[in-house]
């Protein structure tokens, strides 16, 4: 059945970050940082598409990080700020259900491009005399594919269960853009469903993936703890840490979410936690990863010295 058989509403009111009149135009400015979130991330996926030295799986499935963070925030930053410079922050029925479509599919390929990338890692560390043939071109293609059509099929199941319910009393959610909790909570039918698919699928990814990063970096380590140089162990150390930072602030800010004991859960620290994991994040991980990487910055600088000779298209 269509939506509009069902439901009387046609748009929603966001509350946004904050009702407060008086900060919305300082939030704005605040917010300009998803400026940063673009340049970084546009310059990662620049440095690993078009430099010669950065044509490994590492550097593949960091650009493709780099893909679905920028993604991540451009769904989600763009009606943000505009709402903070009107006064009656709506988004029409199709508008929201497209952009939480949007939003569930870029962090769940997060989730599992994280897990990937530490996979990666992992081969990388503990079996290196084989890691181009087990993370091989192909290889490298099919987790990615897999981990896209997973987040679709994902954003697709949700977003479909979310907005098959009713919607016909108040049109007003606490929050700044169009999530799963916010709206299961205004809708005027029976939500027992949708909540089922809702945190089962989100439980099931996170189980998924952190399983799979727990048991690649608990091998990561004992690998580690076999070298006998501390040389050798530095080295094996560096090659990890950027990502071990990435996955410690991102799994952090979505166990946040989910471990709070329900009686202390509120939209609030959900807003809270959203801005993380949409905005914040997104424009961390190009810092994390270029900061403390000796190849992505000698790429930058081979770019600034001469960027016609040191940078040859594939």
């Amino acid at each position: 059945m269509a939506p509009e058989n069902v439901t009387a509403v046609t748009e929603f009111i966001l509350m946004g970050v904050s009702d407060s009149p008086e900060l919305q135009l300082p939030l704005f400015f605040v917010f300009l940082v998803y400026g940063l979130t673009m340049v970084g991330n546009l310059g990662i996926i620049t440095l690993t598409s078009v430099d010669s030295h950065l044509q490994t799986p590492m550097y593949f499935f960091l650009r493709q990080l780099a893909v679905i963070n920028l993604g991540n925030s451009t769904v989600i930053a763009p009606k943000m700020m505009t709402n903070f410079l009107v006064k009656k922050k709506t988004t029409f029925y199709y508008e929201c259900a497209t952009q939480m479509g949007g939003f569930l599919f870029f962090i769940v390929a997060e989730v599992f491009m994280l897990a990937v990338m530490a996979y990666d890692r992992y081969v990388a560390i503990c079996n290196p005399l084989l890691y181009m043939v087990v993370v091989s071109r192909q290889i490298c293609l099919l987790l990615v594919s897999i981990t896209y059509a997973y987040g679709f099929s994902t954003a697709i199941v949700v977003t479909s269960c979310v907005f098959s319910m009713s919607y016909c009393s108040s049109n007003v959610f606490n929050h700044f853009y169009c999530d799963t909790v916010p709206l299961l909570v205004l809708s005027c039918s029976d939500t027992y469903f949708p909540e089922i698919v809702v945190f089962s699928s989100a439980a099931t990814n996170l189980v998924l993936s952190i399983t799979v990063v727990v048991v690649s970096y608990s091998n990561i380590v004992l690998s580690i703890l076999r070298i006998r140089s501390s040389e050798g162990r530095k080295k094996a150390f560096s090659t990890c840490a950027s990502h071990i930072m990435a996955v410690t602030v991102f799994y952090g800010t979505l166990l946040f979410v989910y471990l709070q004991p329900k009686t202390d859960h509120s939209l609030d620290s959900d807003k809270i936690a959203s801005v993380f994991c949409t905005l914040v994040i997104p424009m961390l991980n190009p810092m994390i990863y270029s900061l403390r990487n000796k190849d992505v910055i000698a790429a930058f600088k081979r770019f600034l010295s001469n960027p016609c000779y040191s940078f040859k298209p594939l």
